[in-house]
C-alpha cells in the first residue's frame, strides 16, 4: 500500500511559480512509475506529467511542456512538479498517482493504483 501526500499548491498571479511536491510512504517508491494529474471544476481529470522509475523517461501534455518540469528524489520518496509561466487556465486541483505495473509510464489514469488527495492550485489573471 502506497499513501501519497501532495503539498505546494496554492493562489498565484499568472506568469507566477510554483512548487508541487508528493511525498510517498509504503512500498518501494524507485519501483513505481509517478504521474501529475489535474481537474478543474466541471471538467474531466487530465494527464499533466509523468515519470518513470529512474527518472529516464518523462511525458508531458502538450500544454504543460516547456513550462513544467516533473522529477523525483527516490532517496526522499518524492516527485516535484515545478510549474513555471503559470496561467489562469492552470487552475485546477492537482494530483499525483503512483504505477506499480511493469513497464513505461503511462498517460492514462486508469492505469495508476494509488492516488492522493490533491492540492489546490489557483492562477488569476
Amino acid at each position: 500500500q502506497v499513501r501519497l501526500v501532495e503539498s505546494g499548491g496554492g493562489q498565484v498571479q499568472a506568469g507566477g511559480s510554483l512548487r508541487l511536491s508528493c511525498a510517498a510512504s509504503g512500498g518501494t517508491f524507485s519501483n513505481v512509475n509517478m504521474g501529475w494529474f489535474r481537474q478543474a471544476p466541471g471538467k474531466e481529470r487530465e494527464f499533466v506529467a509523468t515519470i518513470s522509475k529512474t527518472s529516464s523517461i518523462i511525458y508531458y501534455t502538450d500544454s504543460a511542456k516547456g513550462r513544467f518540469t516533473i522529477s523525483r528524489d527516490n532517496a526522499k520518496k518524492t516527485v516535484y512538479l515545478q510549474m513555471n509561466s503559470l496561467k489562469p487556465e492552470d487552475t485546477a486541483v492537482y494530483y499525483c498517482a503512483a504505477d506499480g505495473k511493469v513497464g513505461p509510464p503511462q498517460r492514462r489514469g486508469g492505469r495508476y493504483d494509488y492516488w492522493g488527495q490533491g492540492t489546490q492550485v489557483t492562477v488569476s489573471s
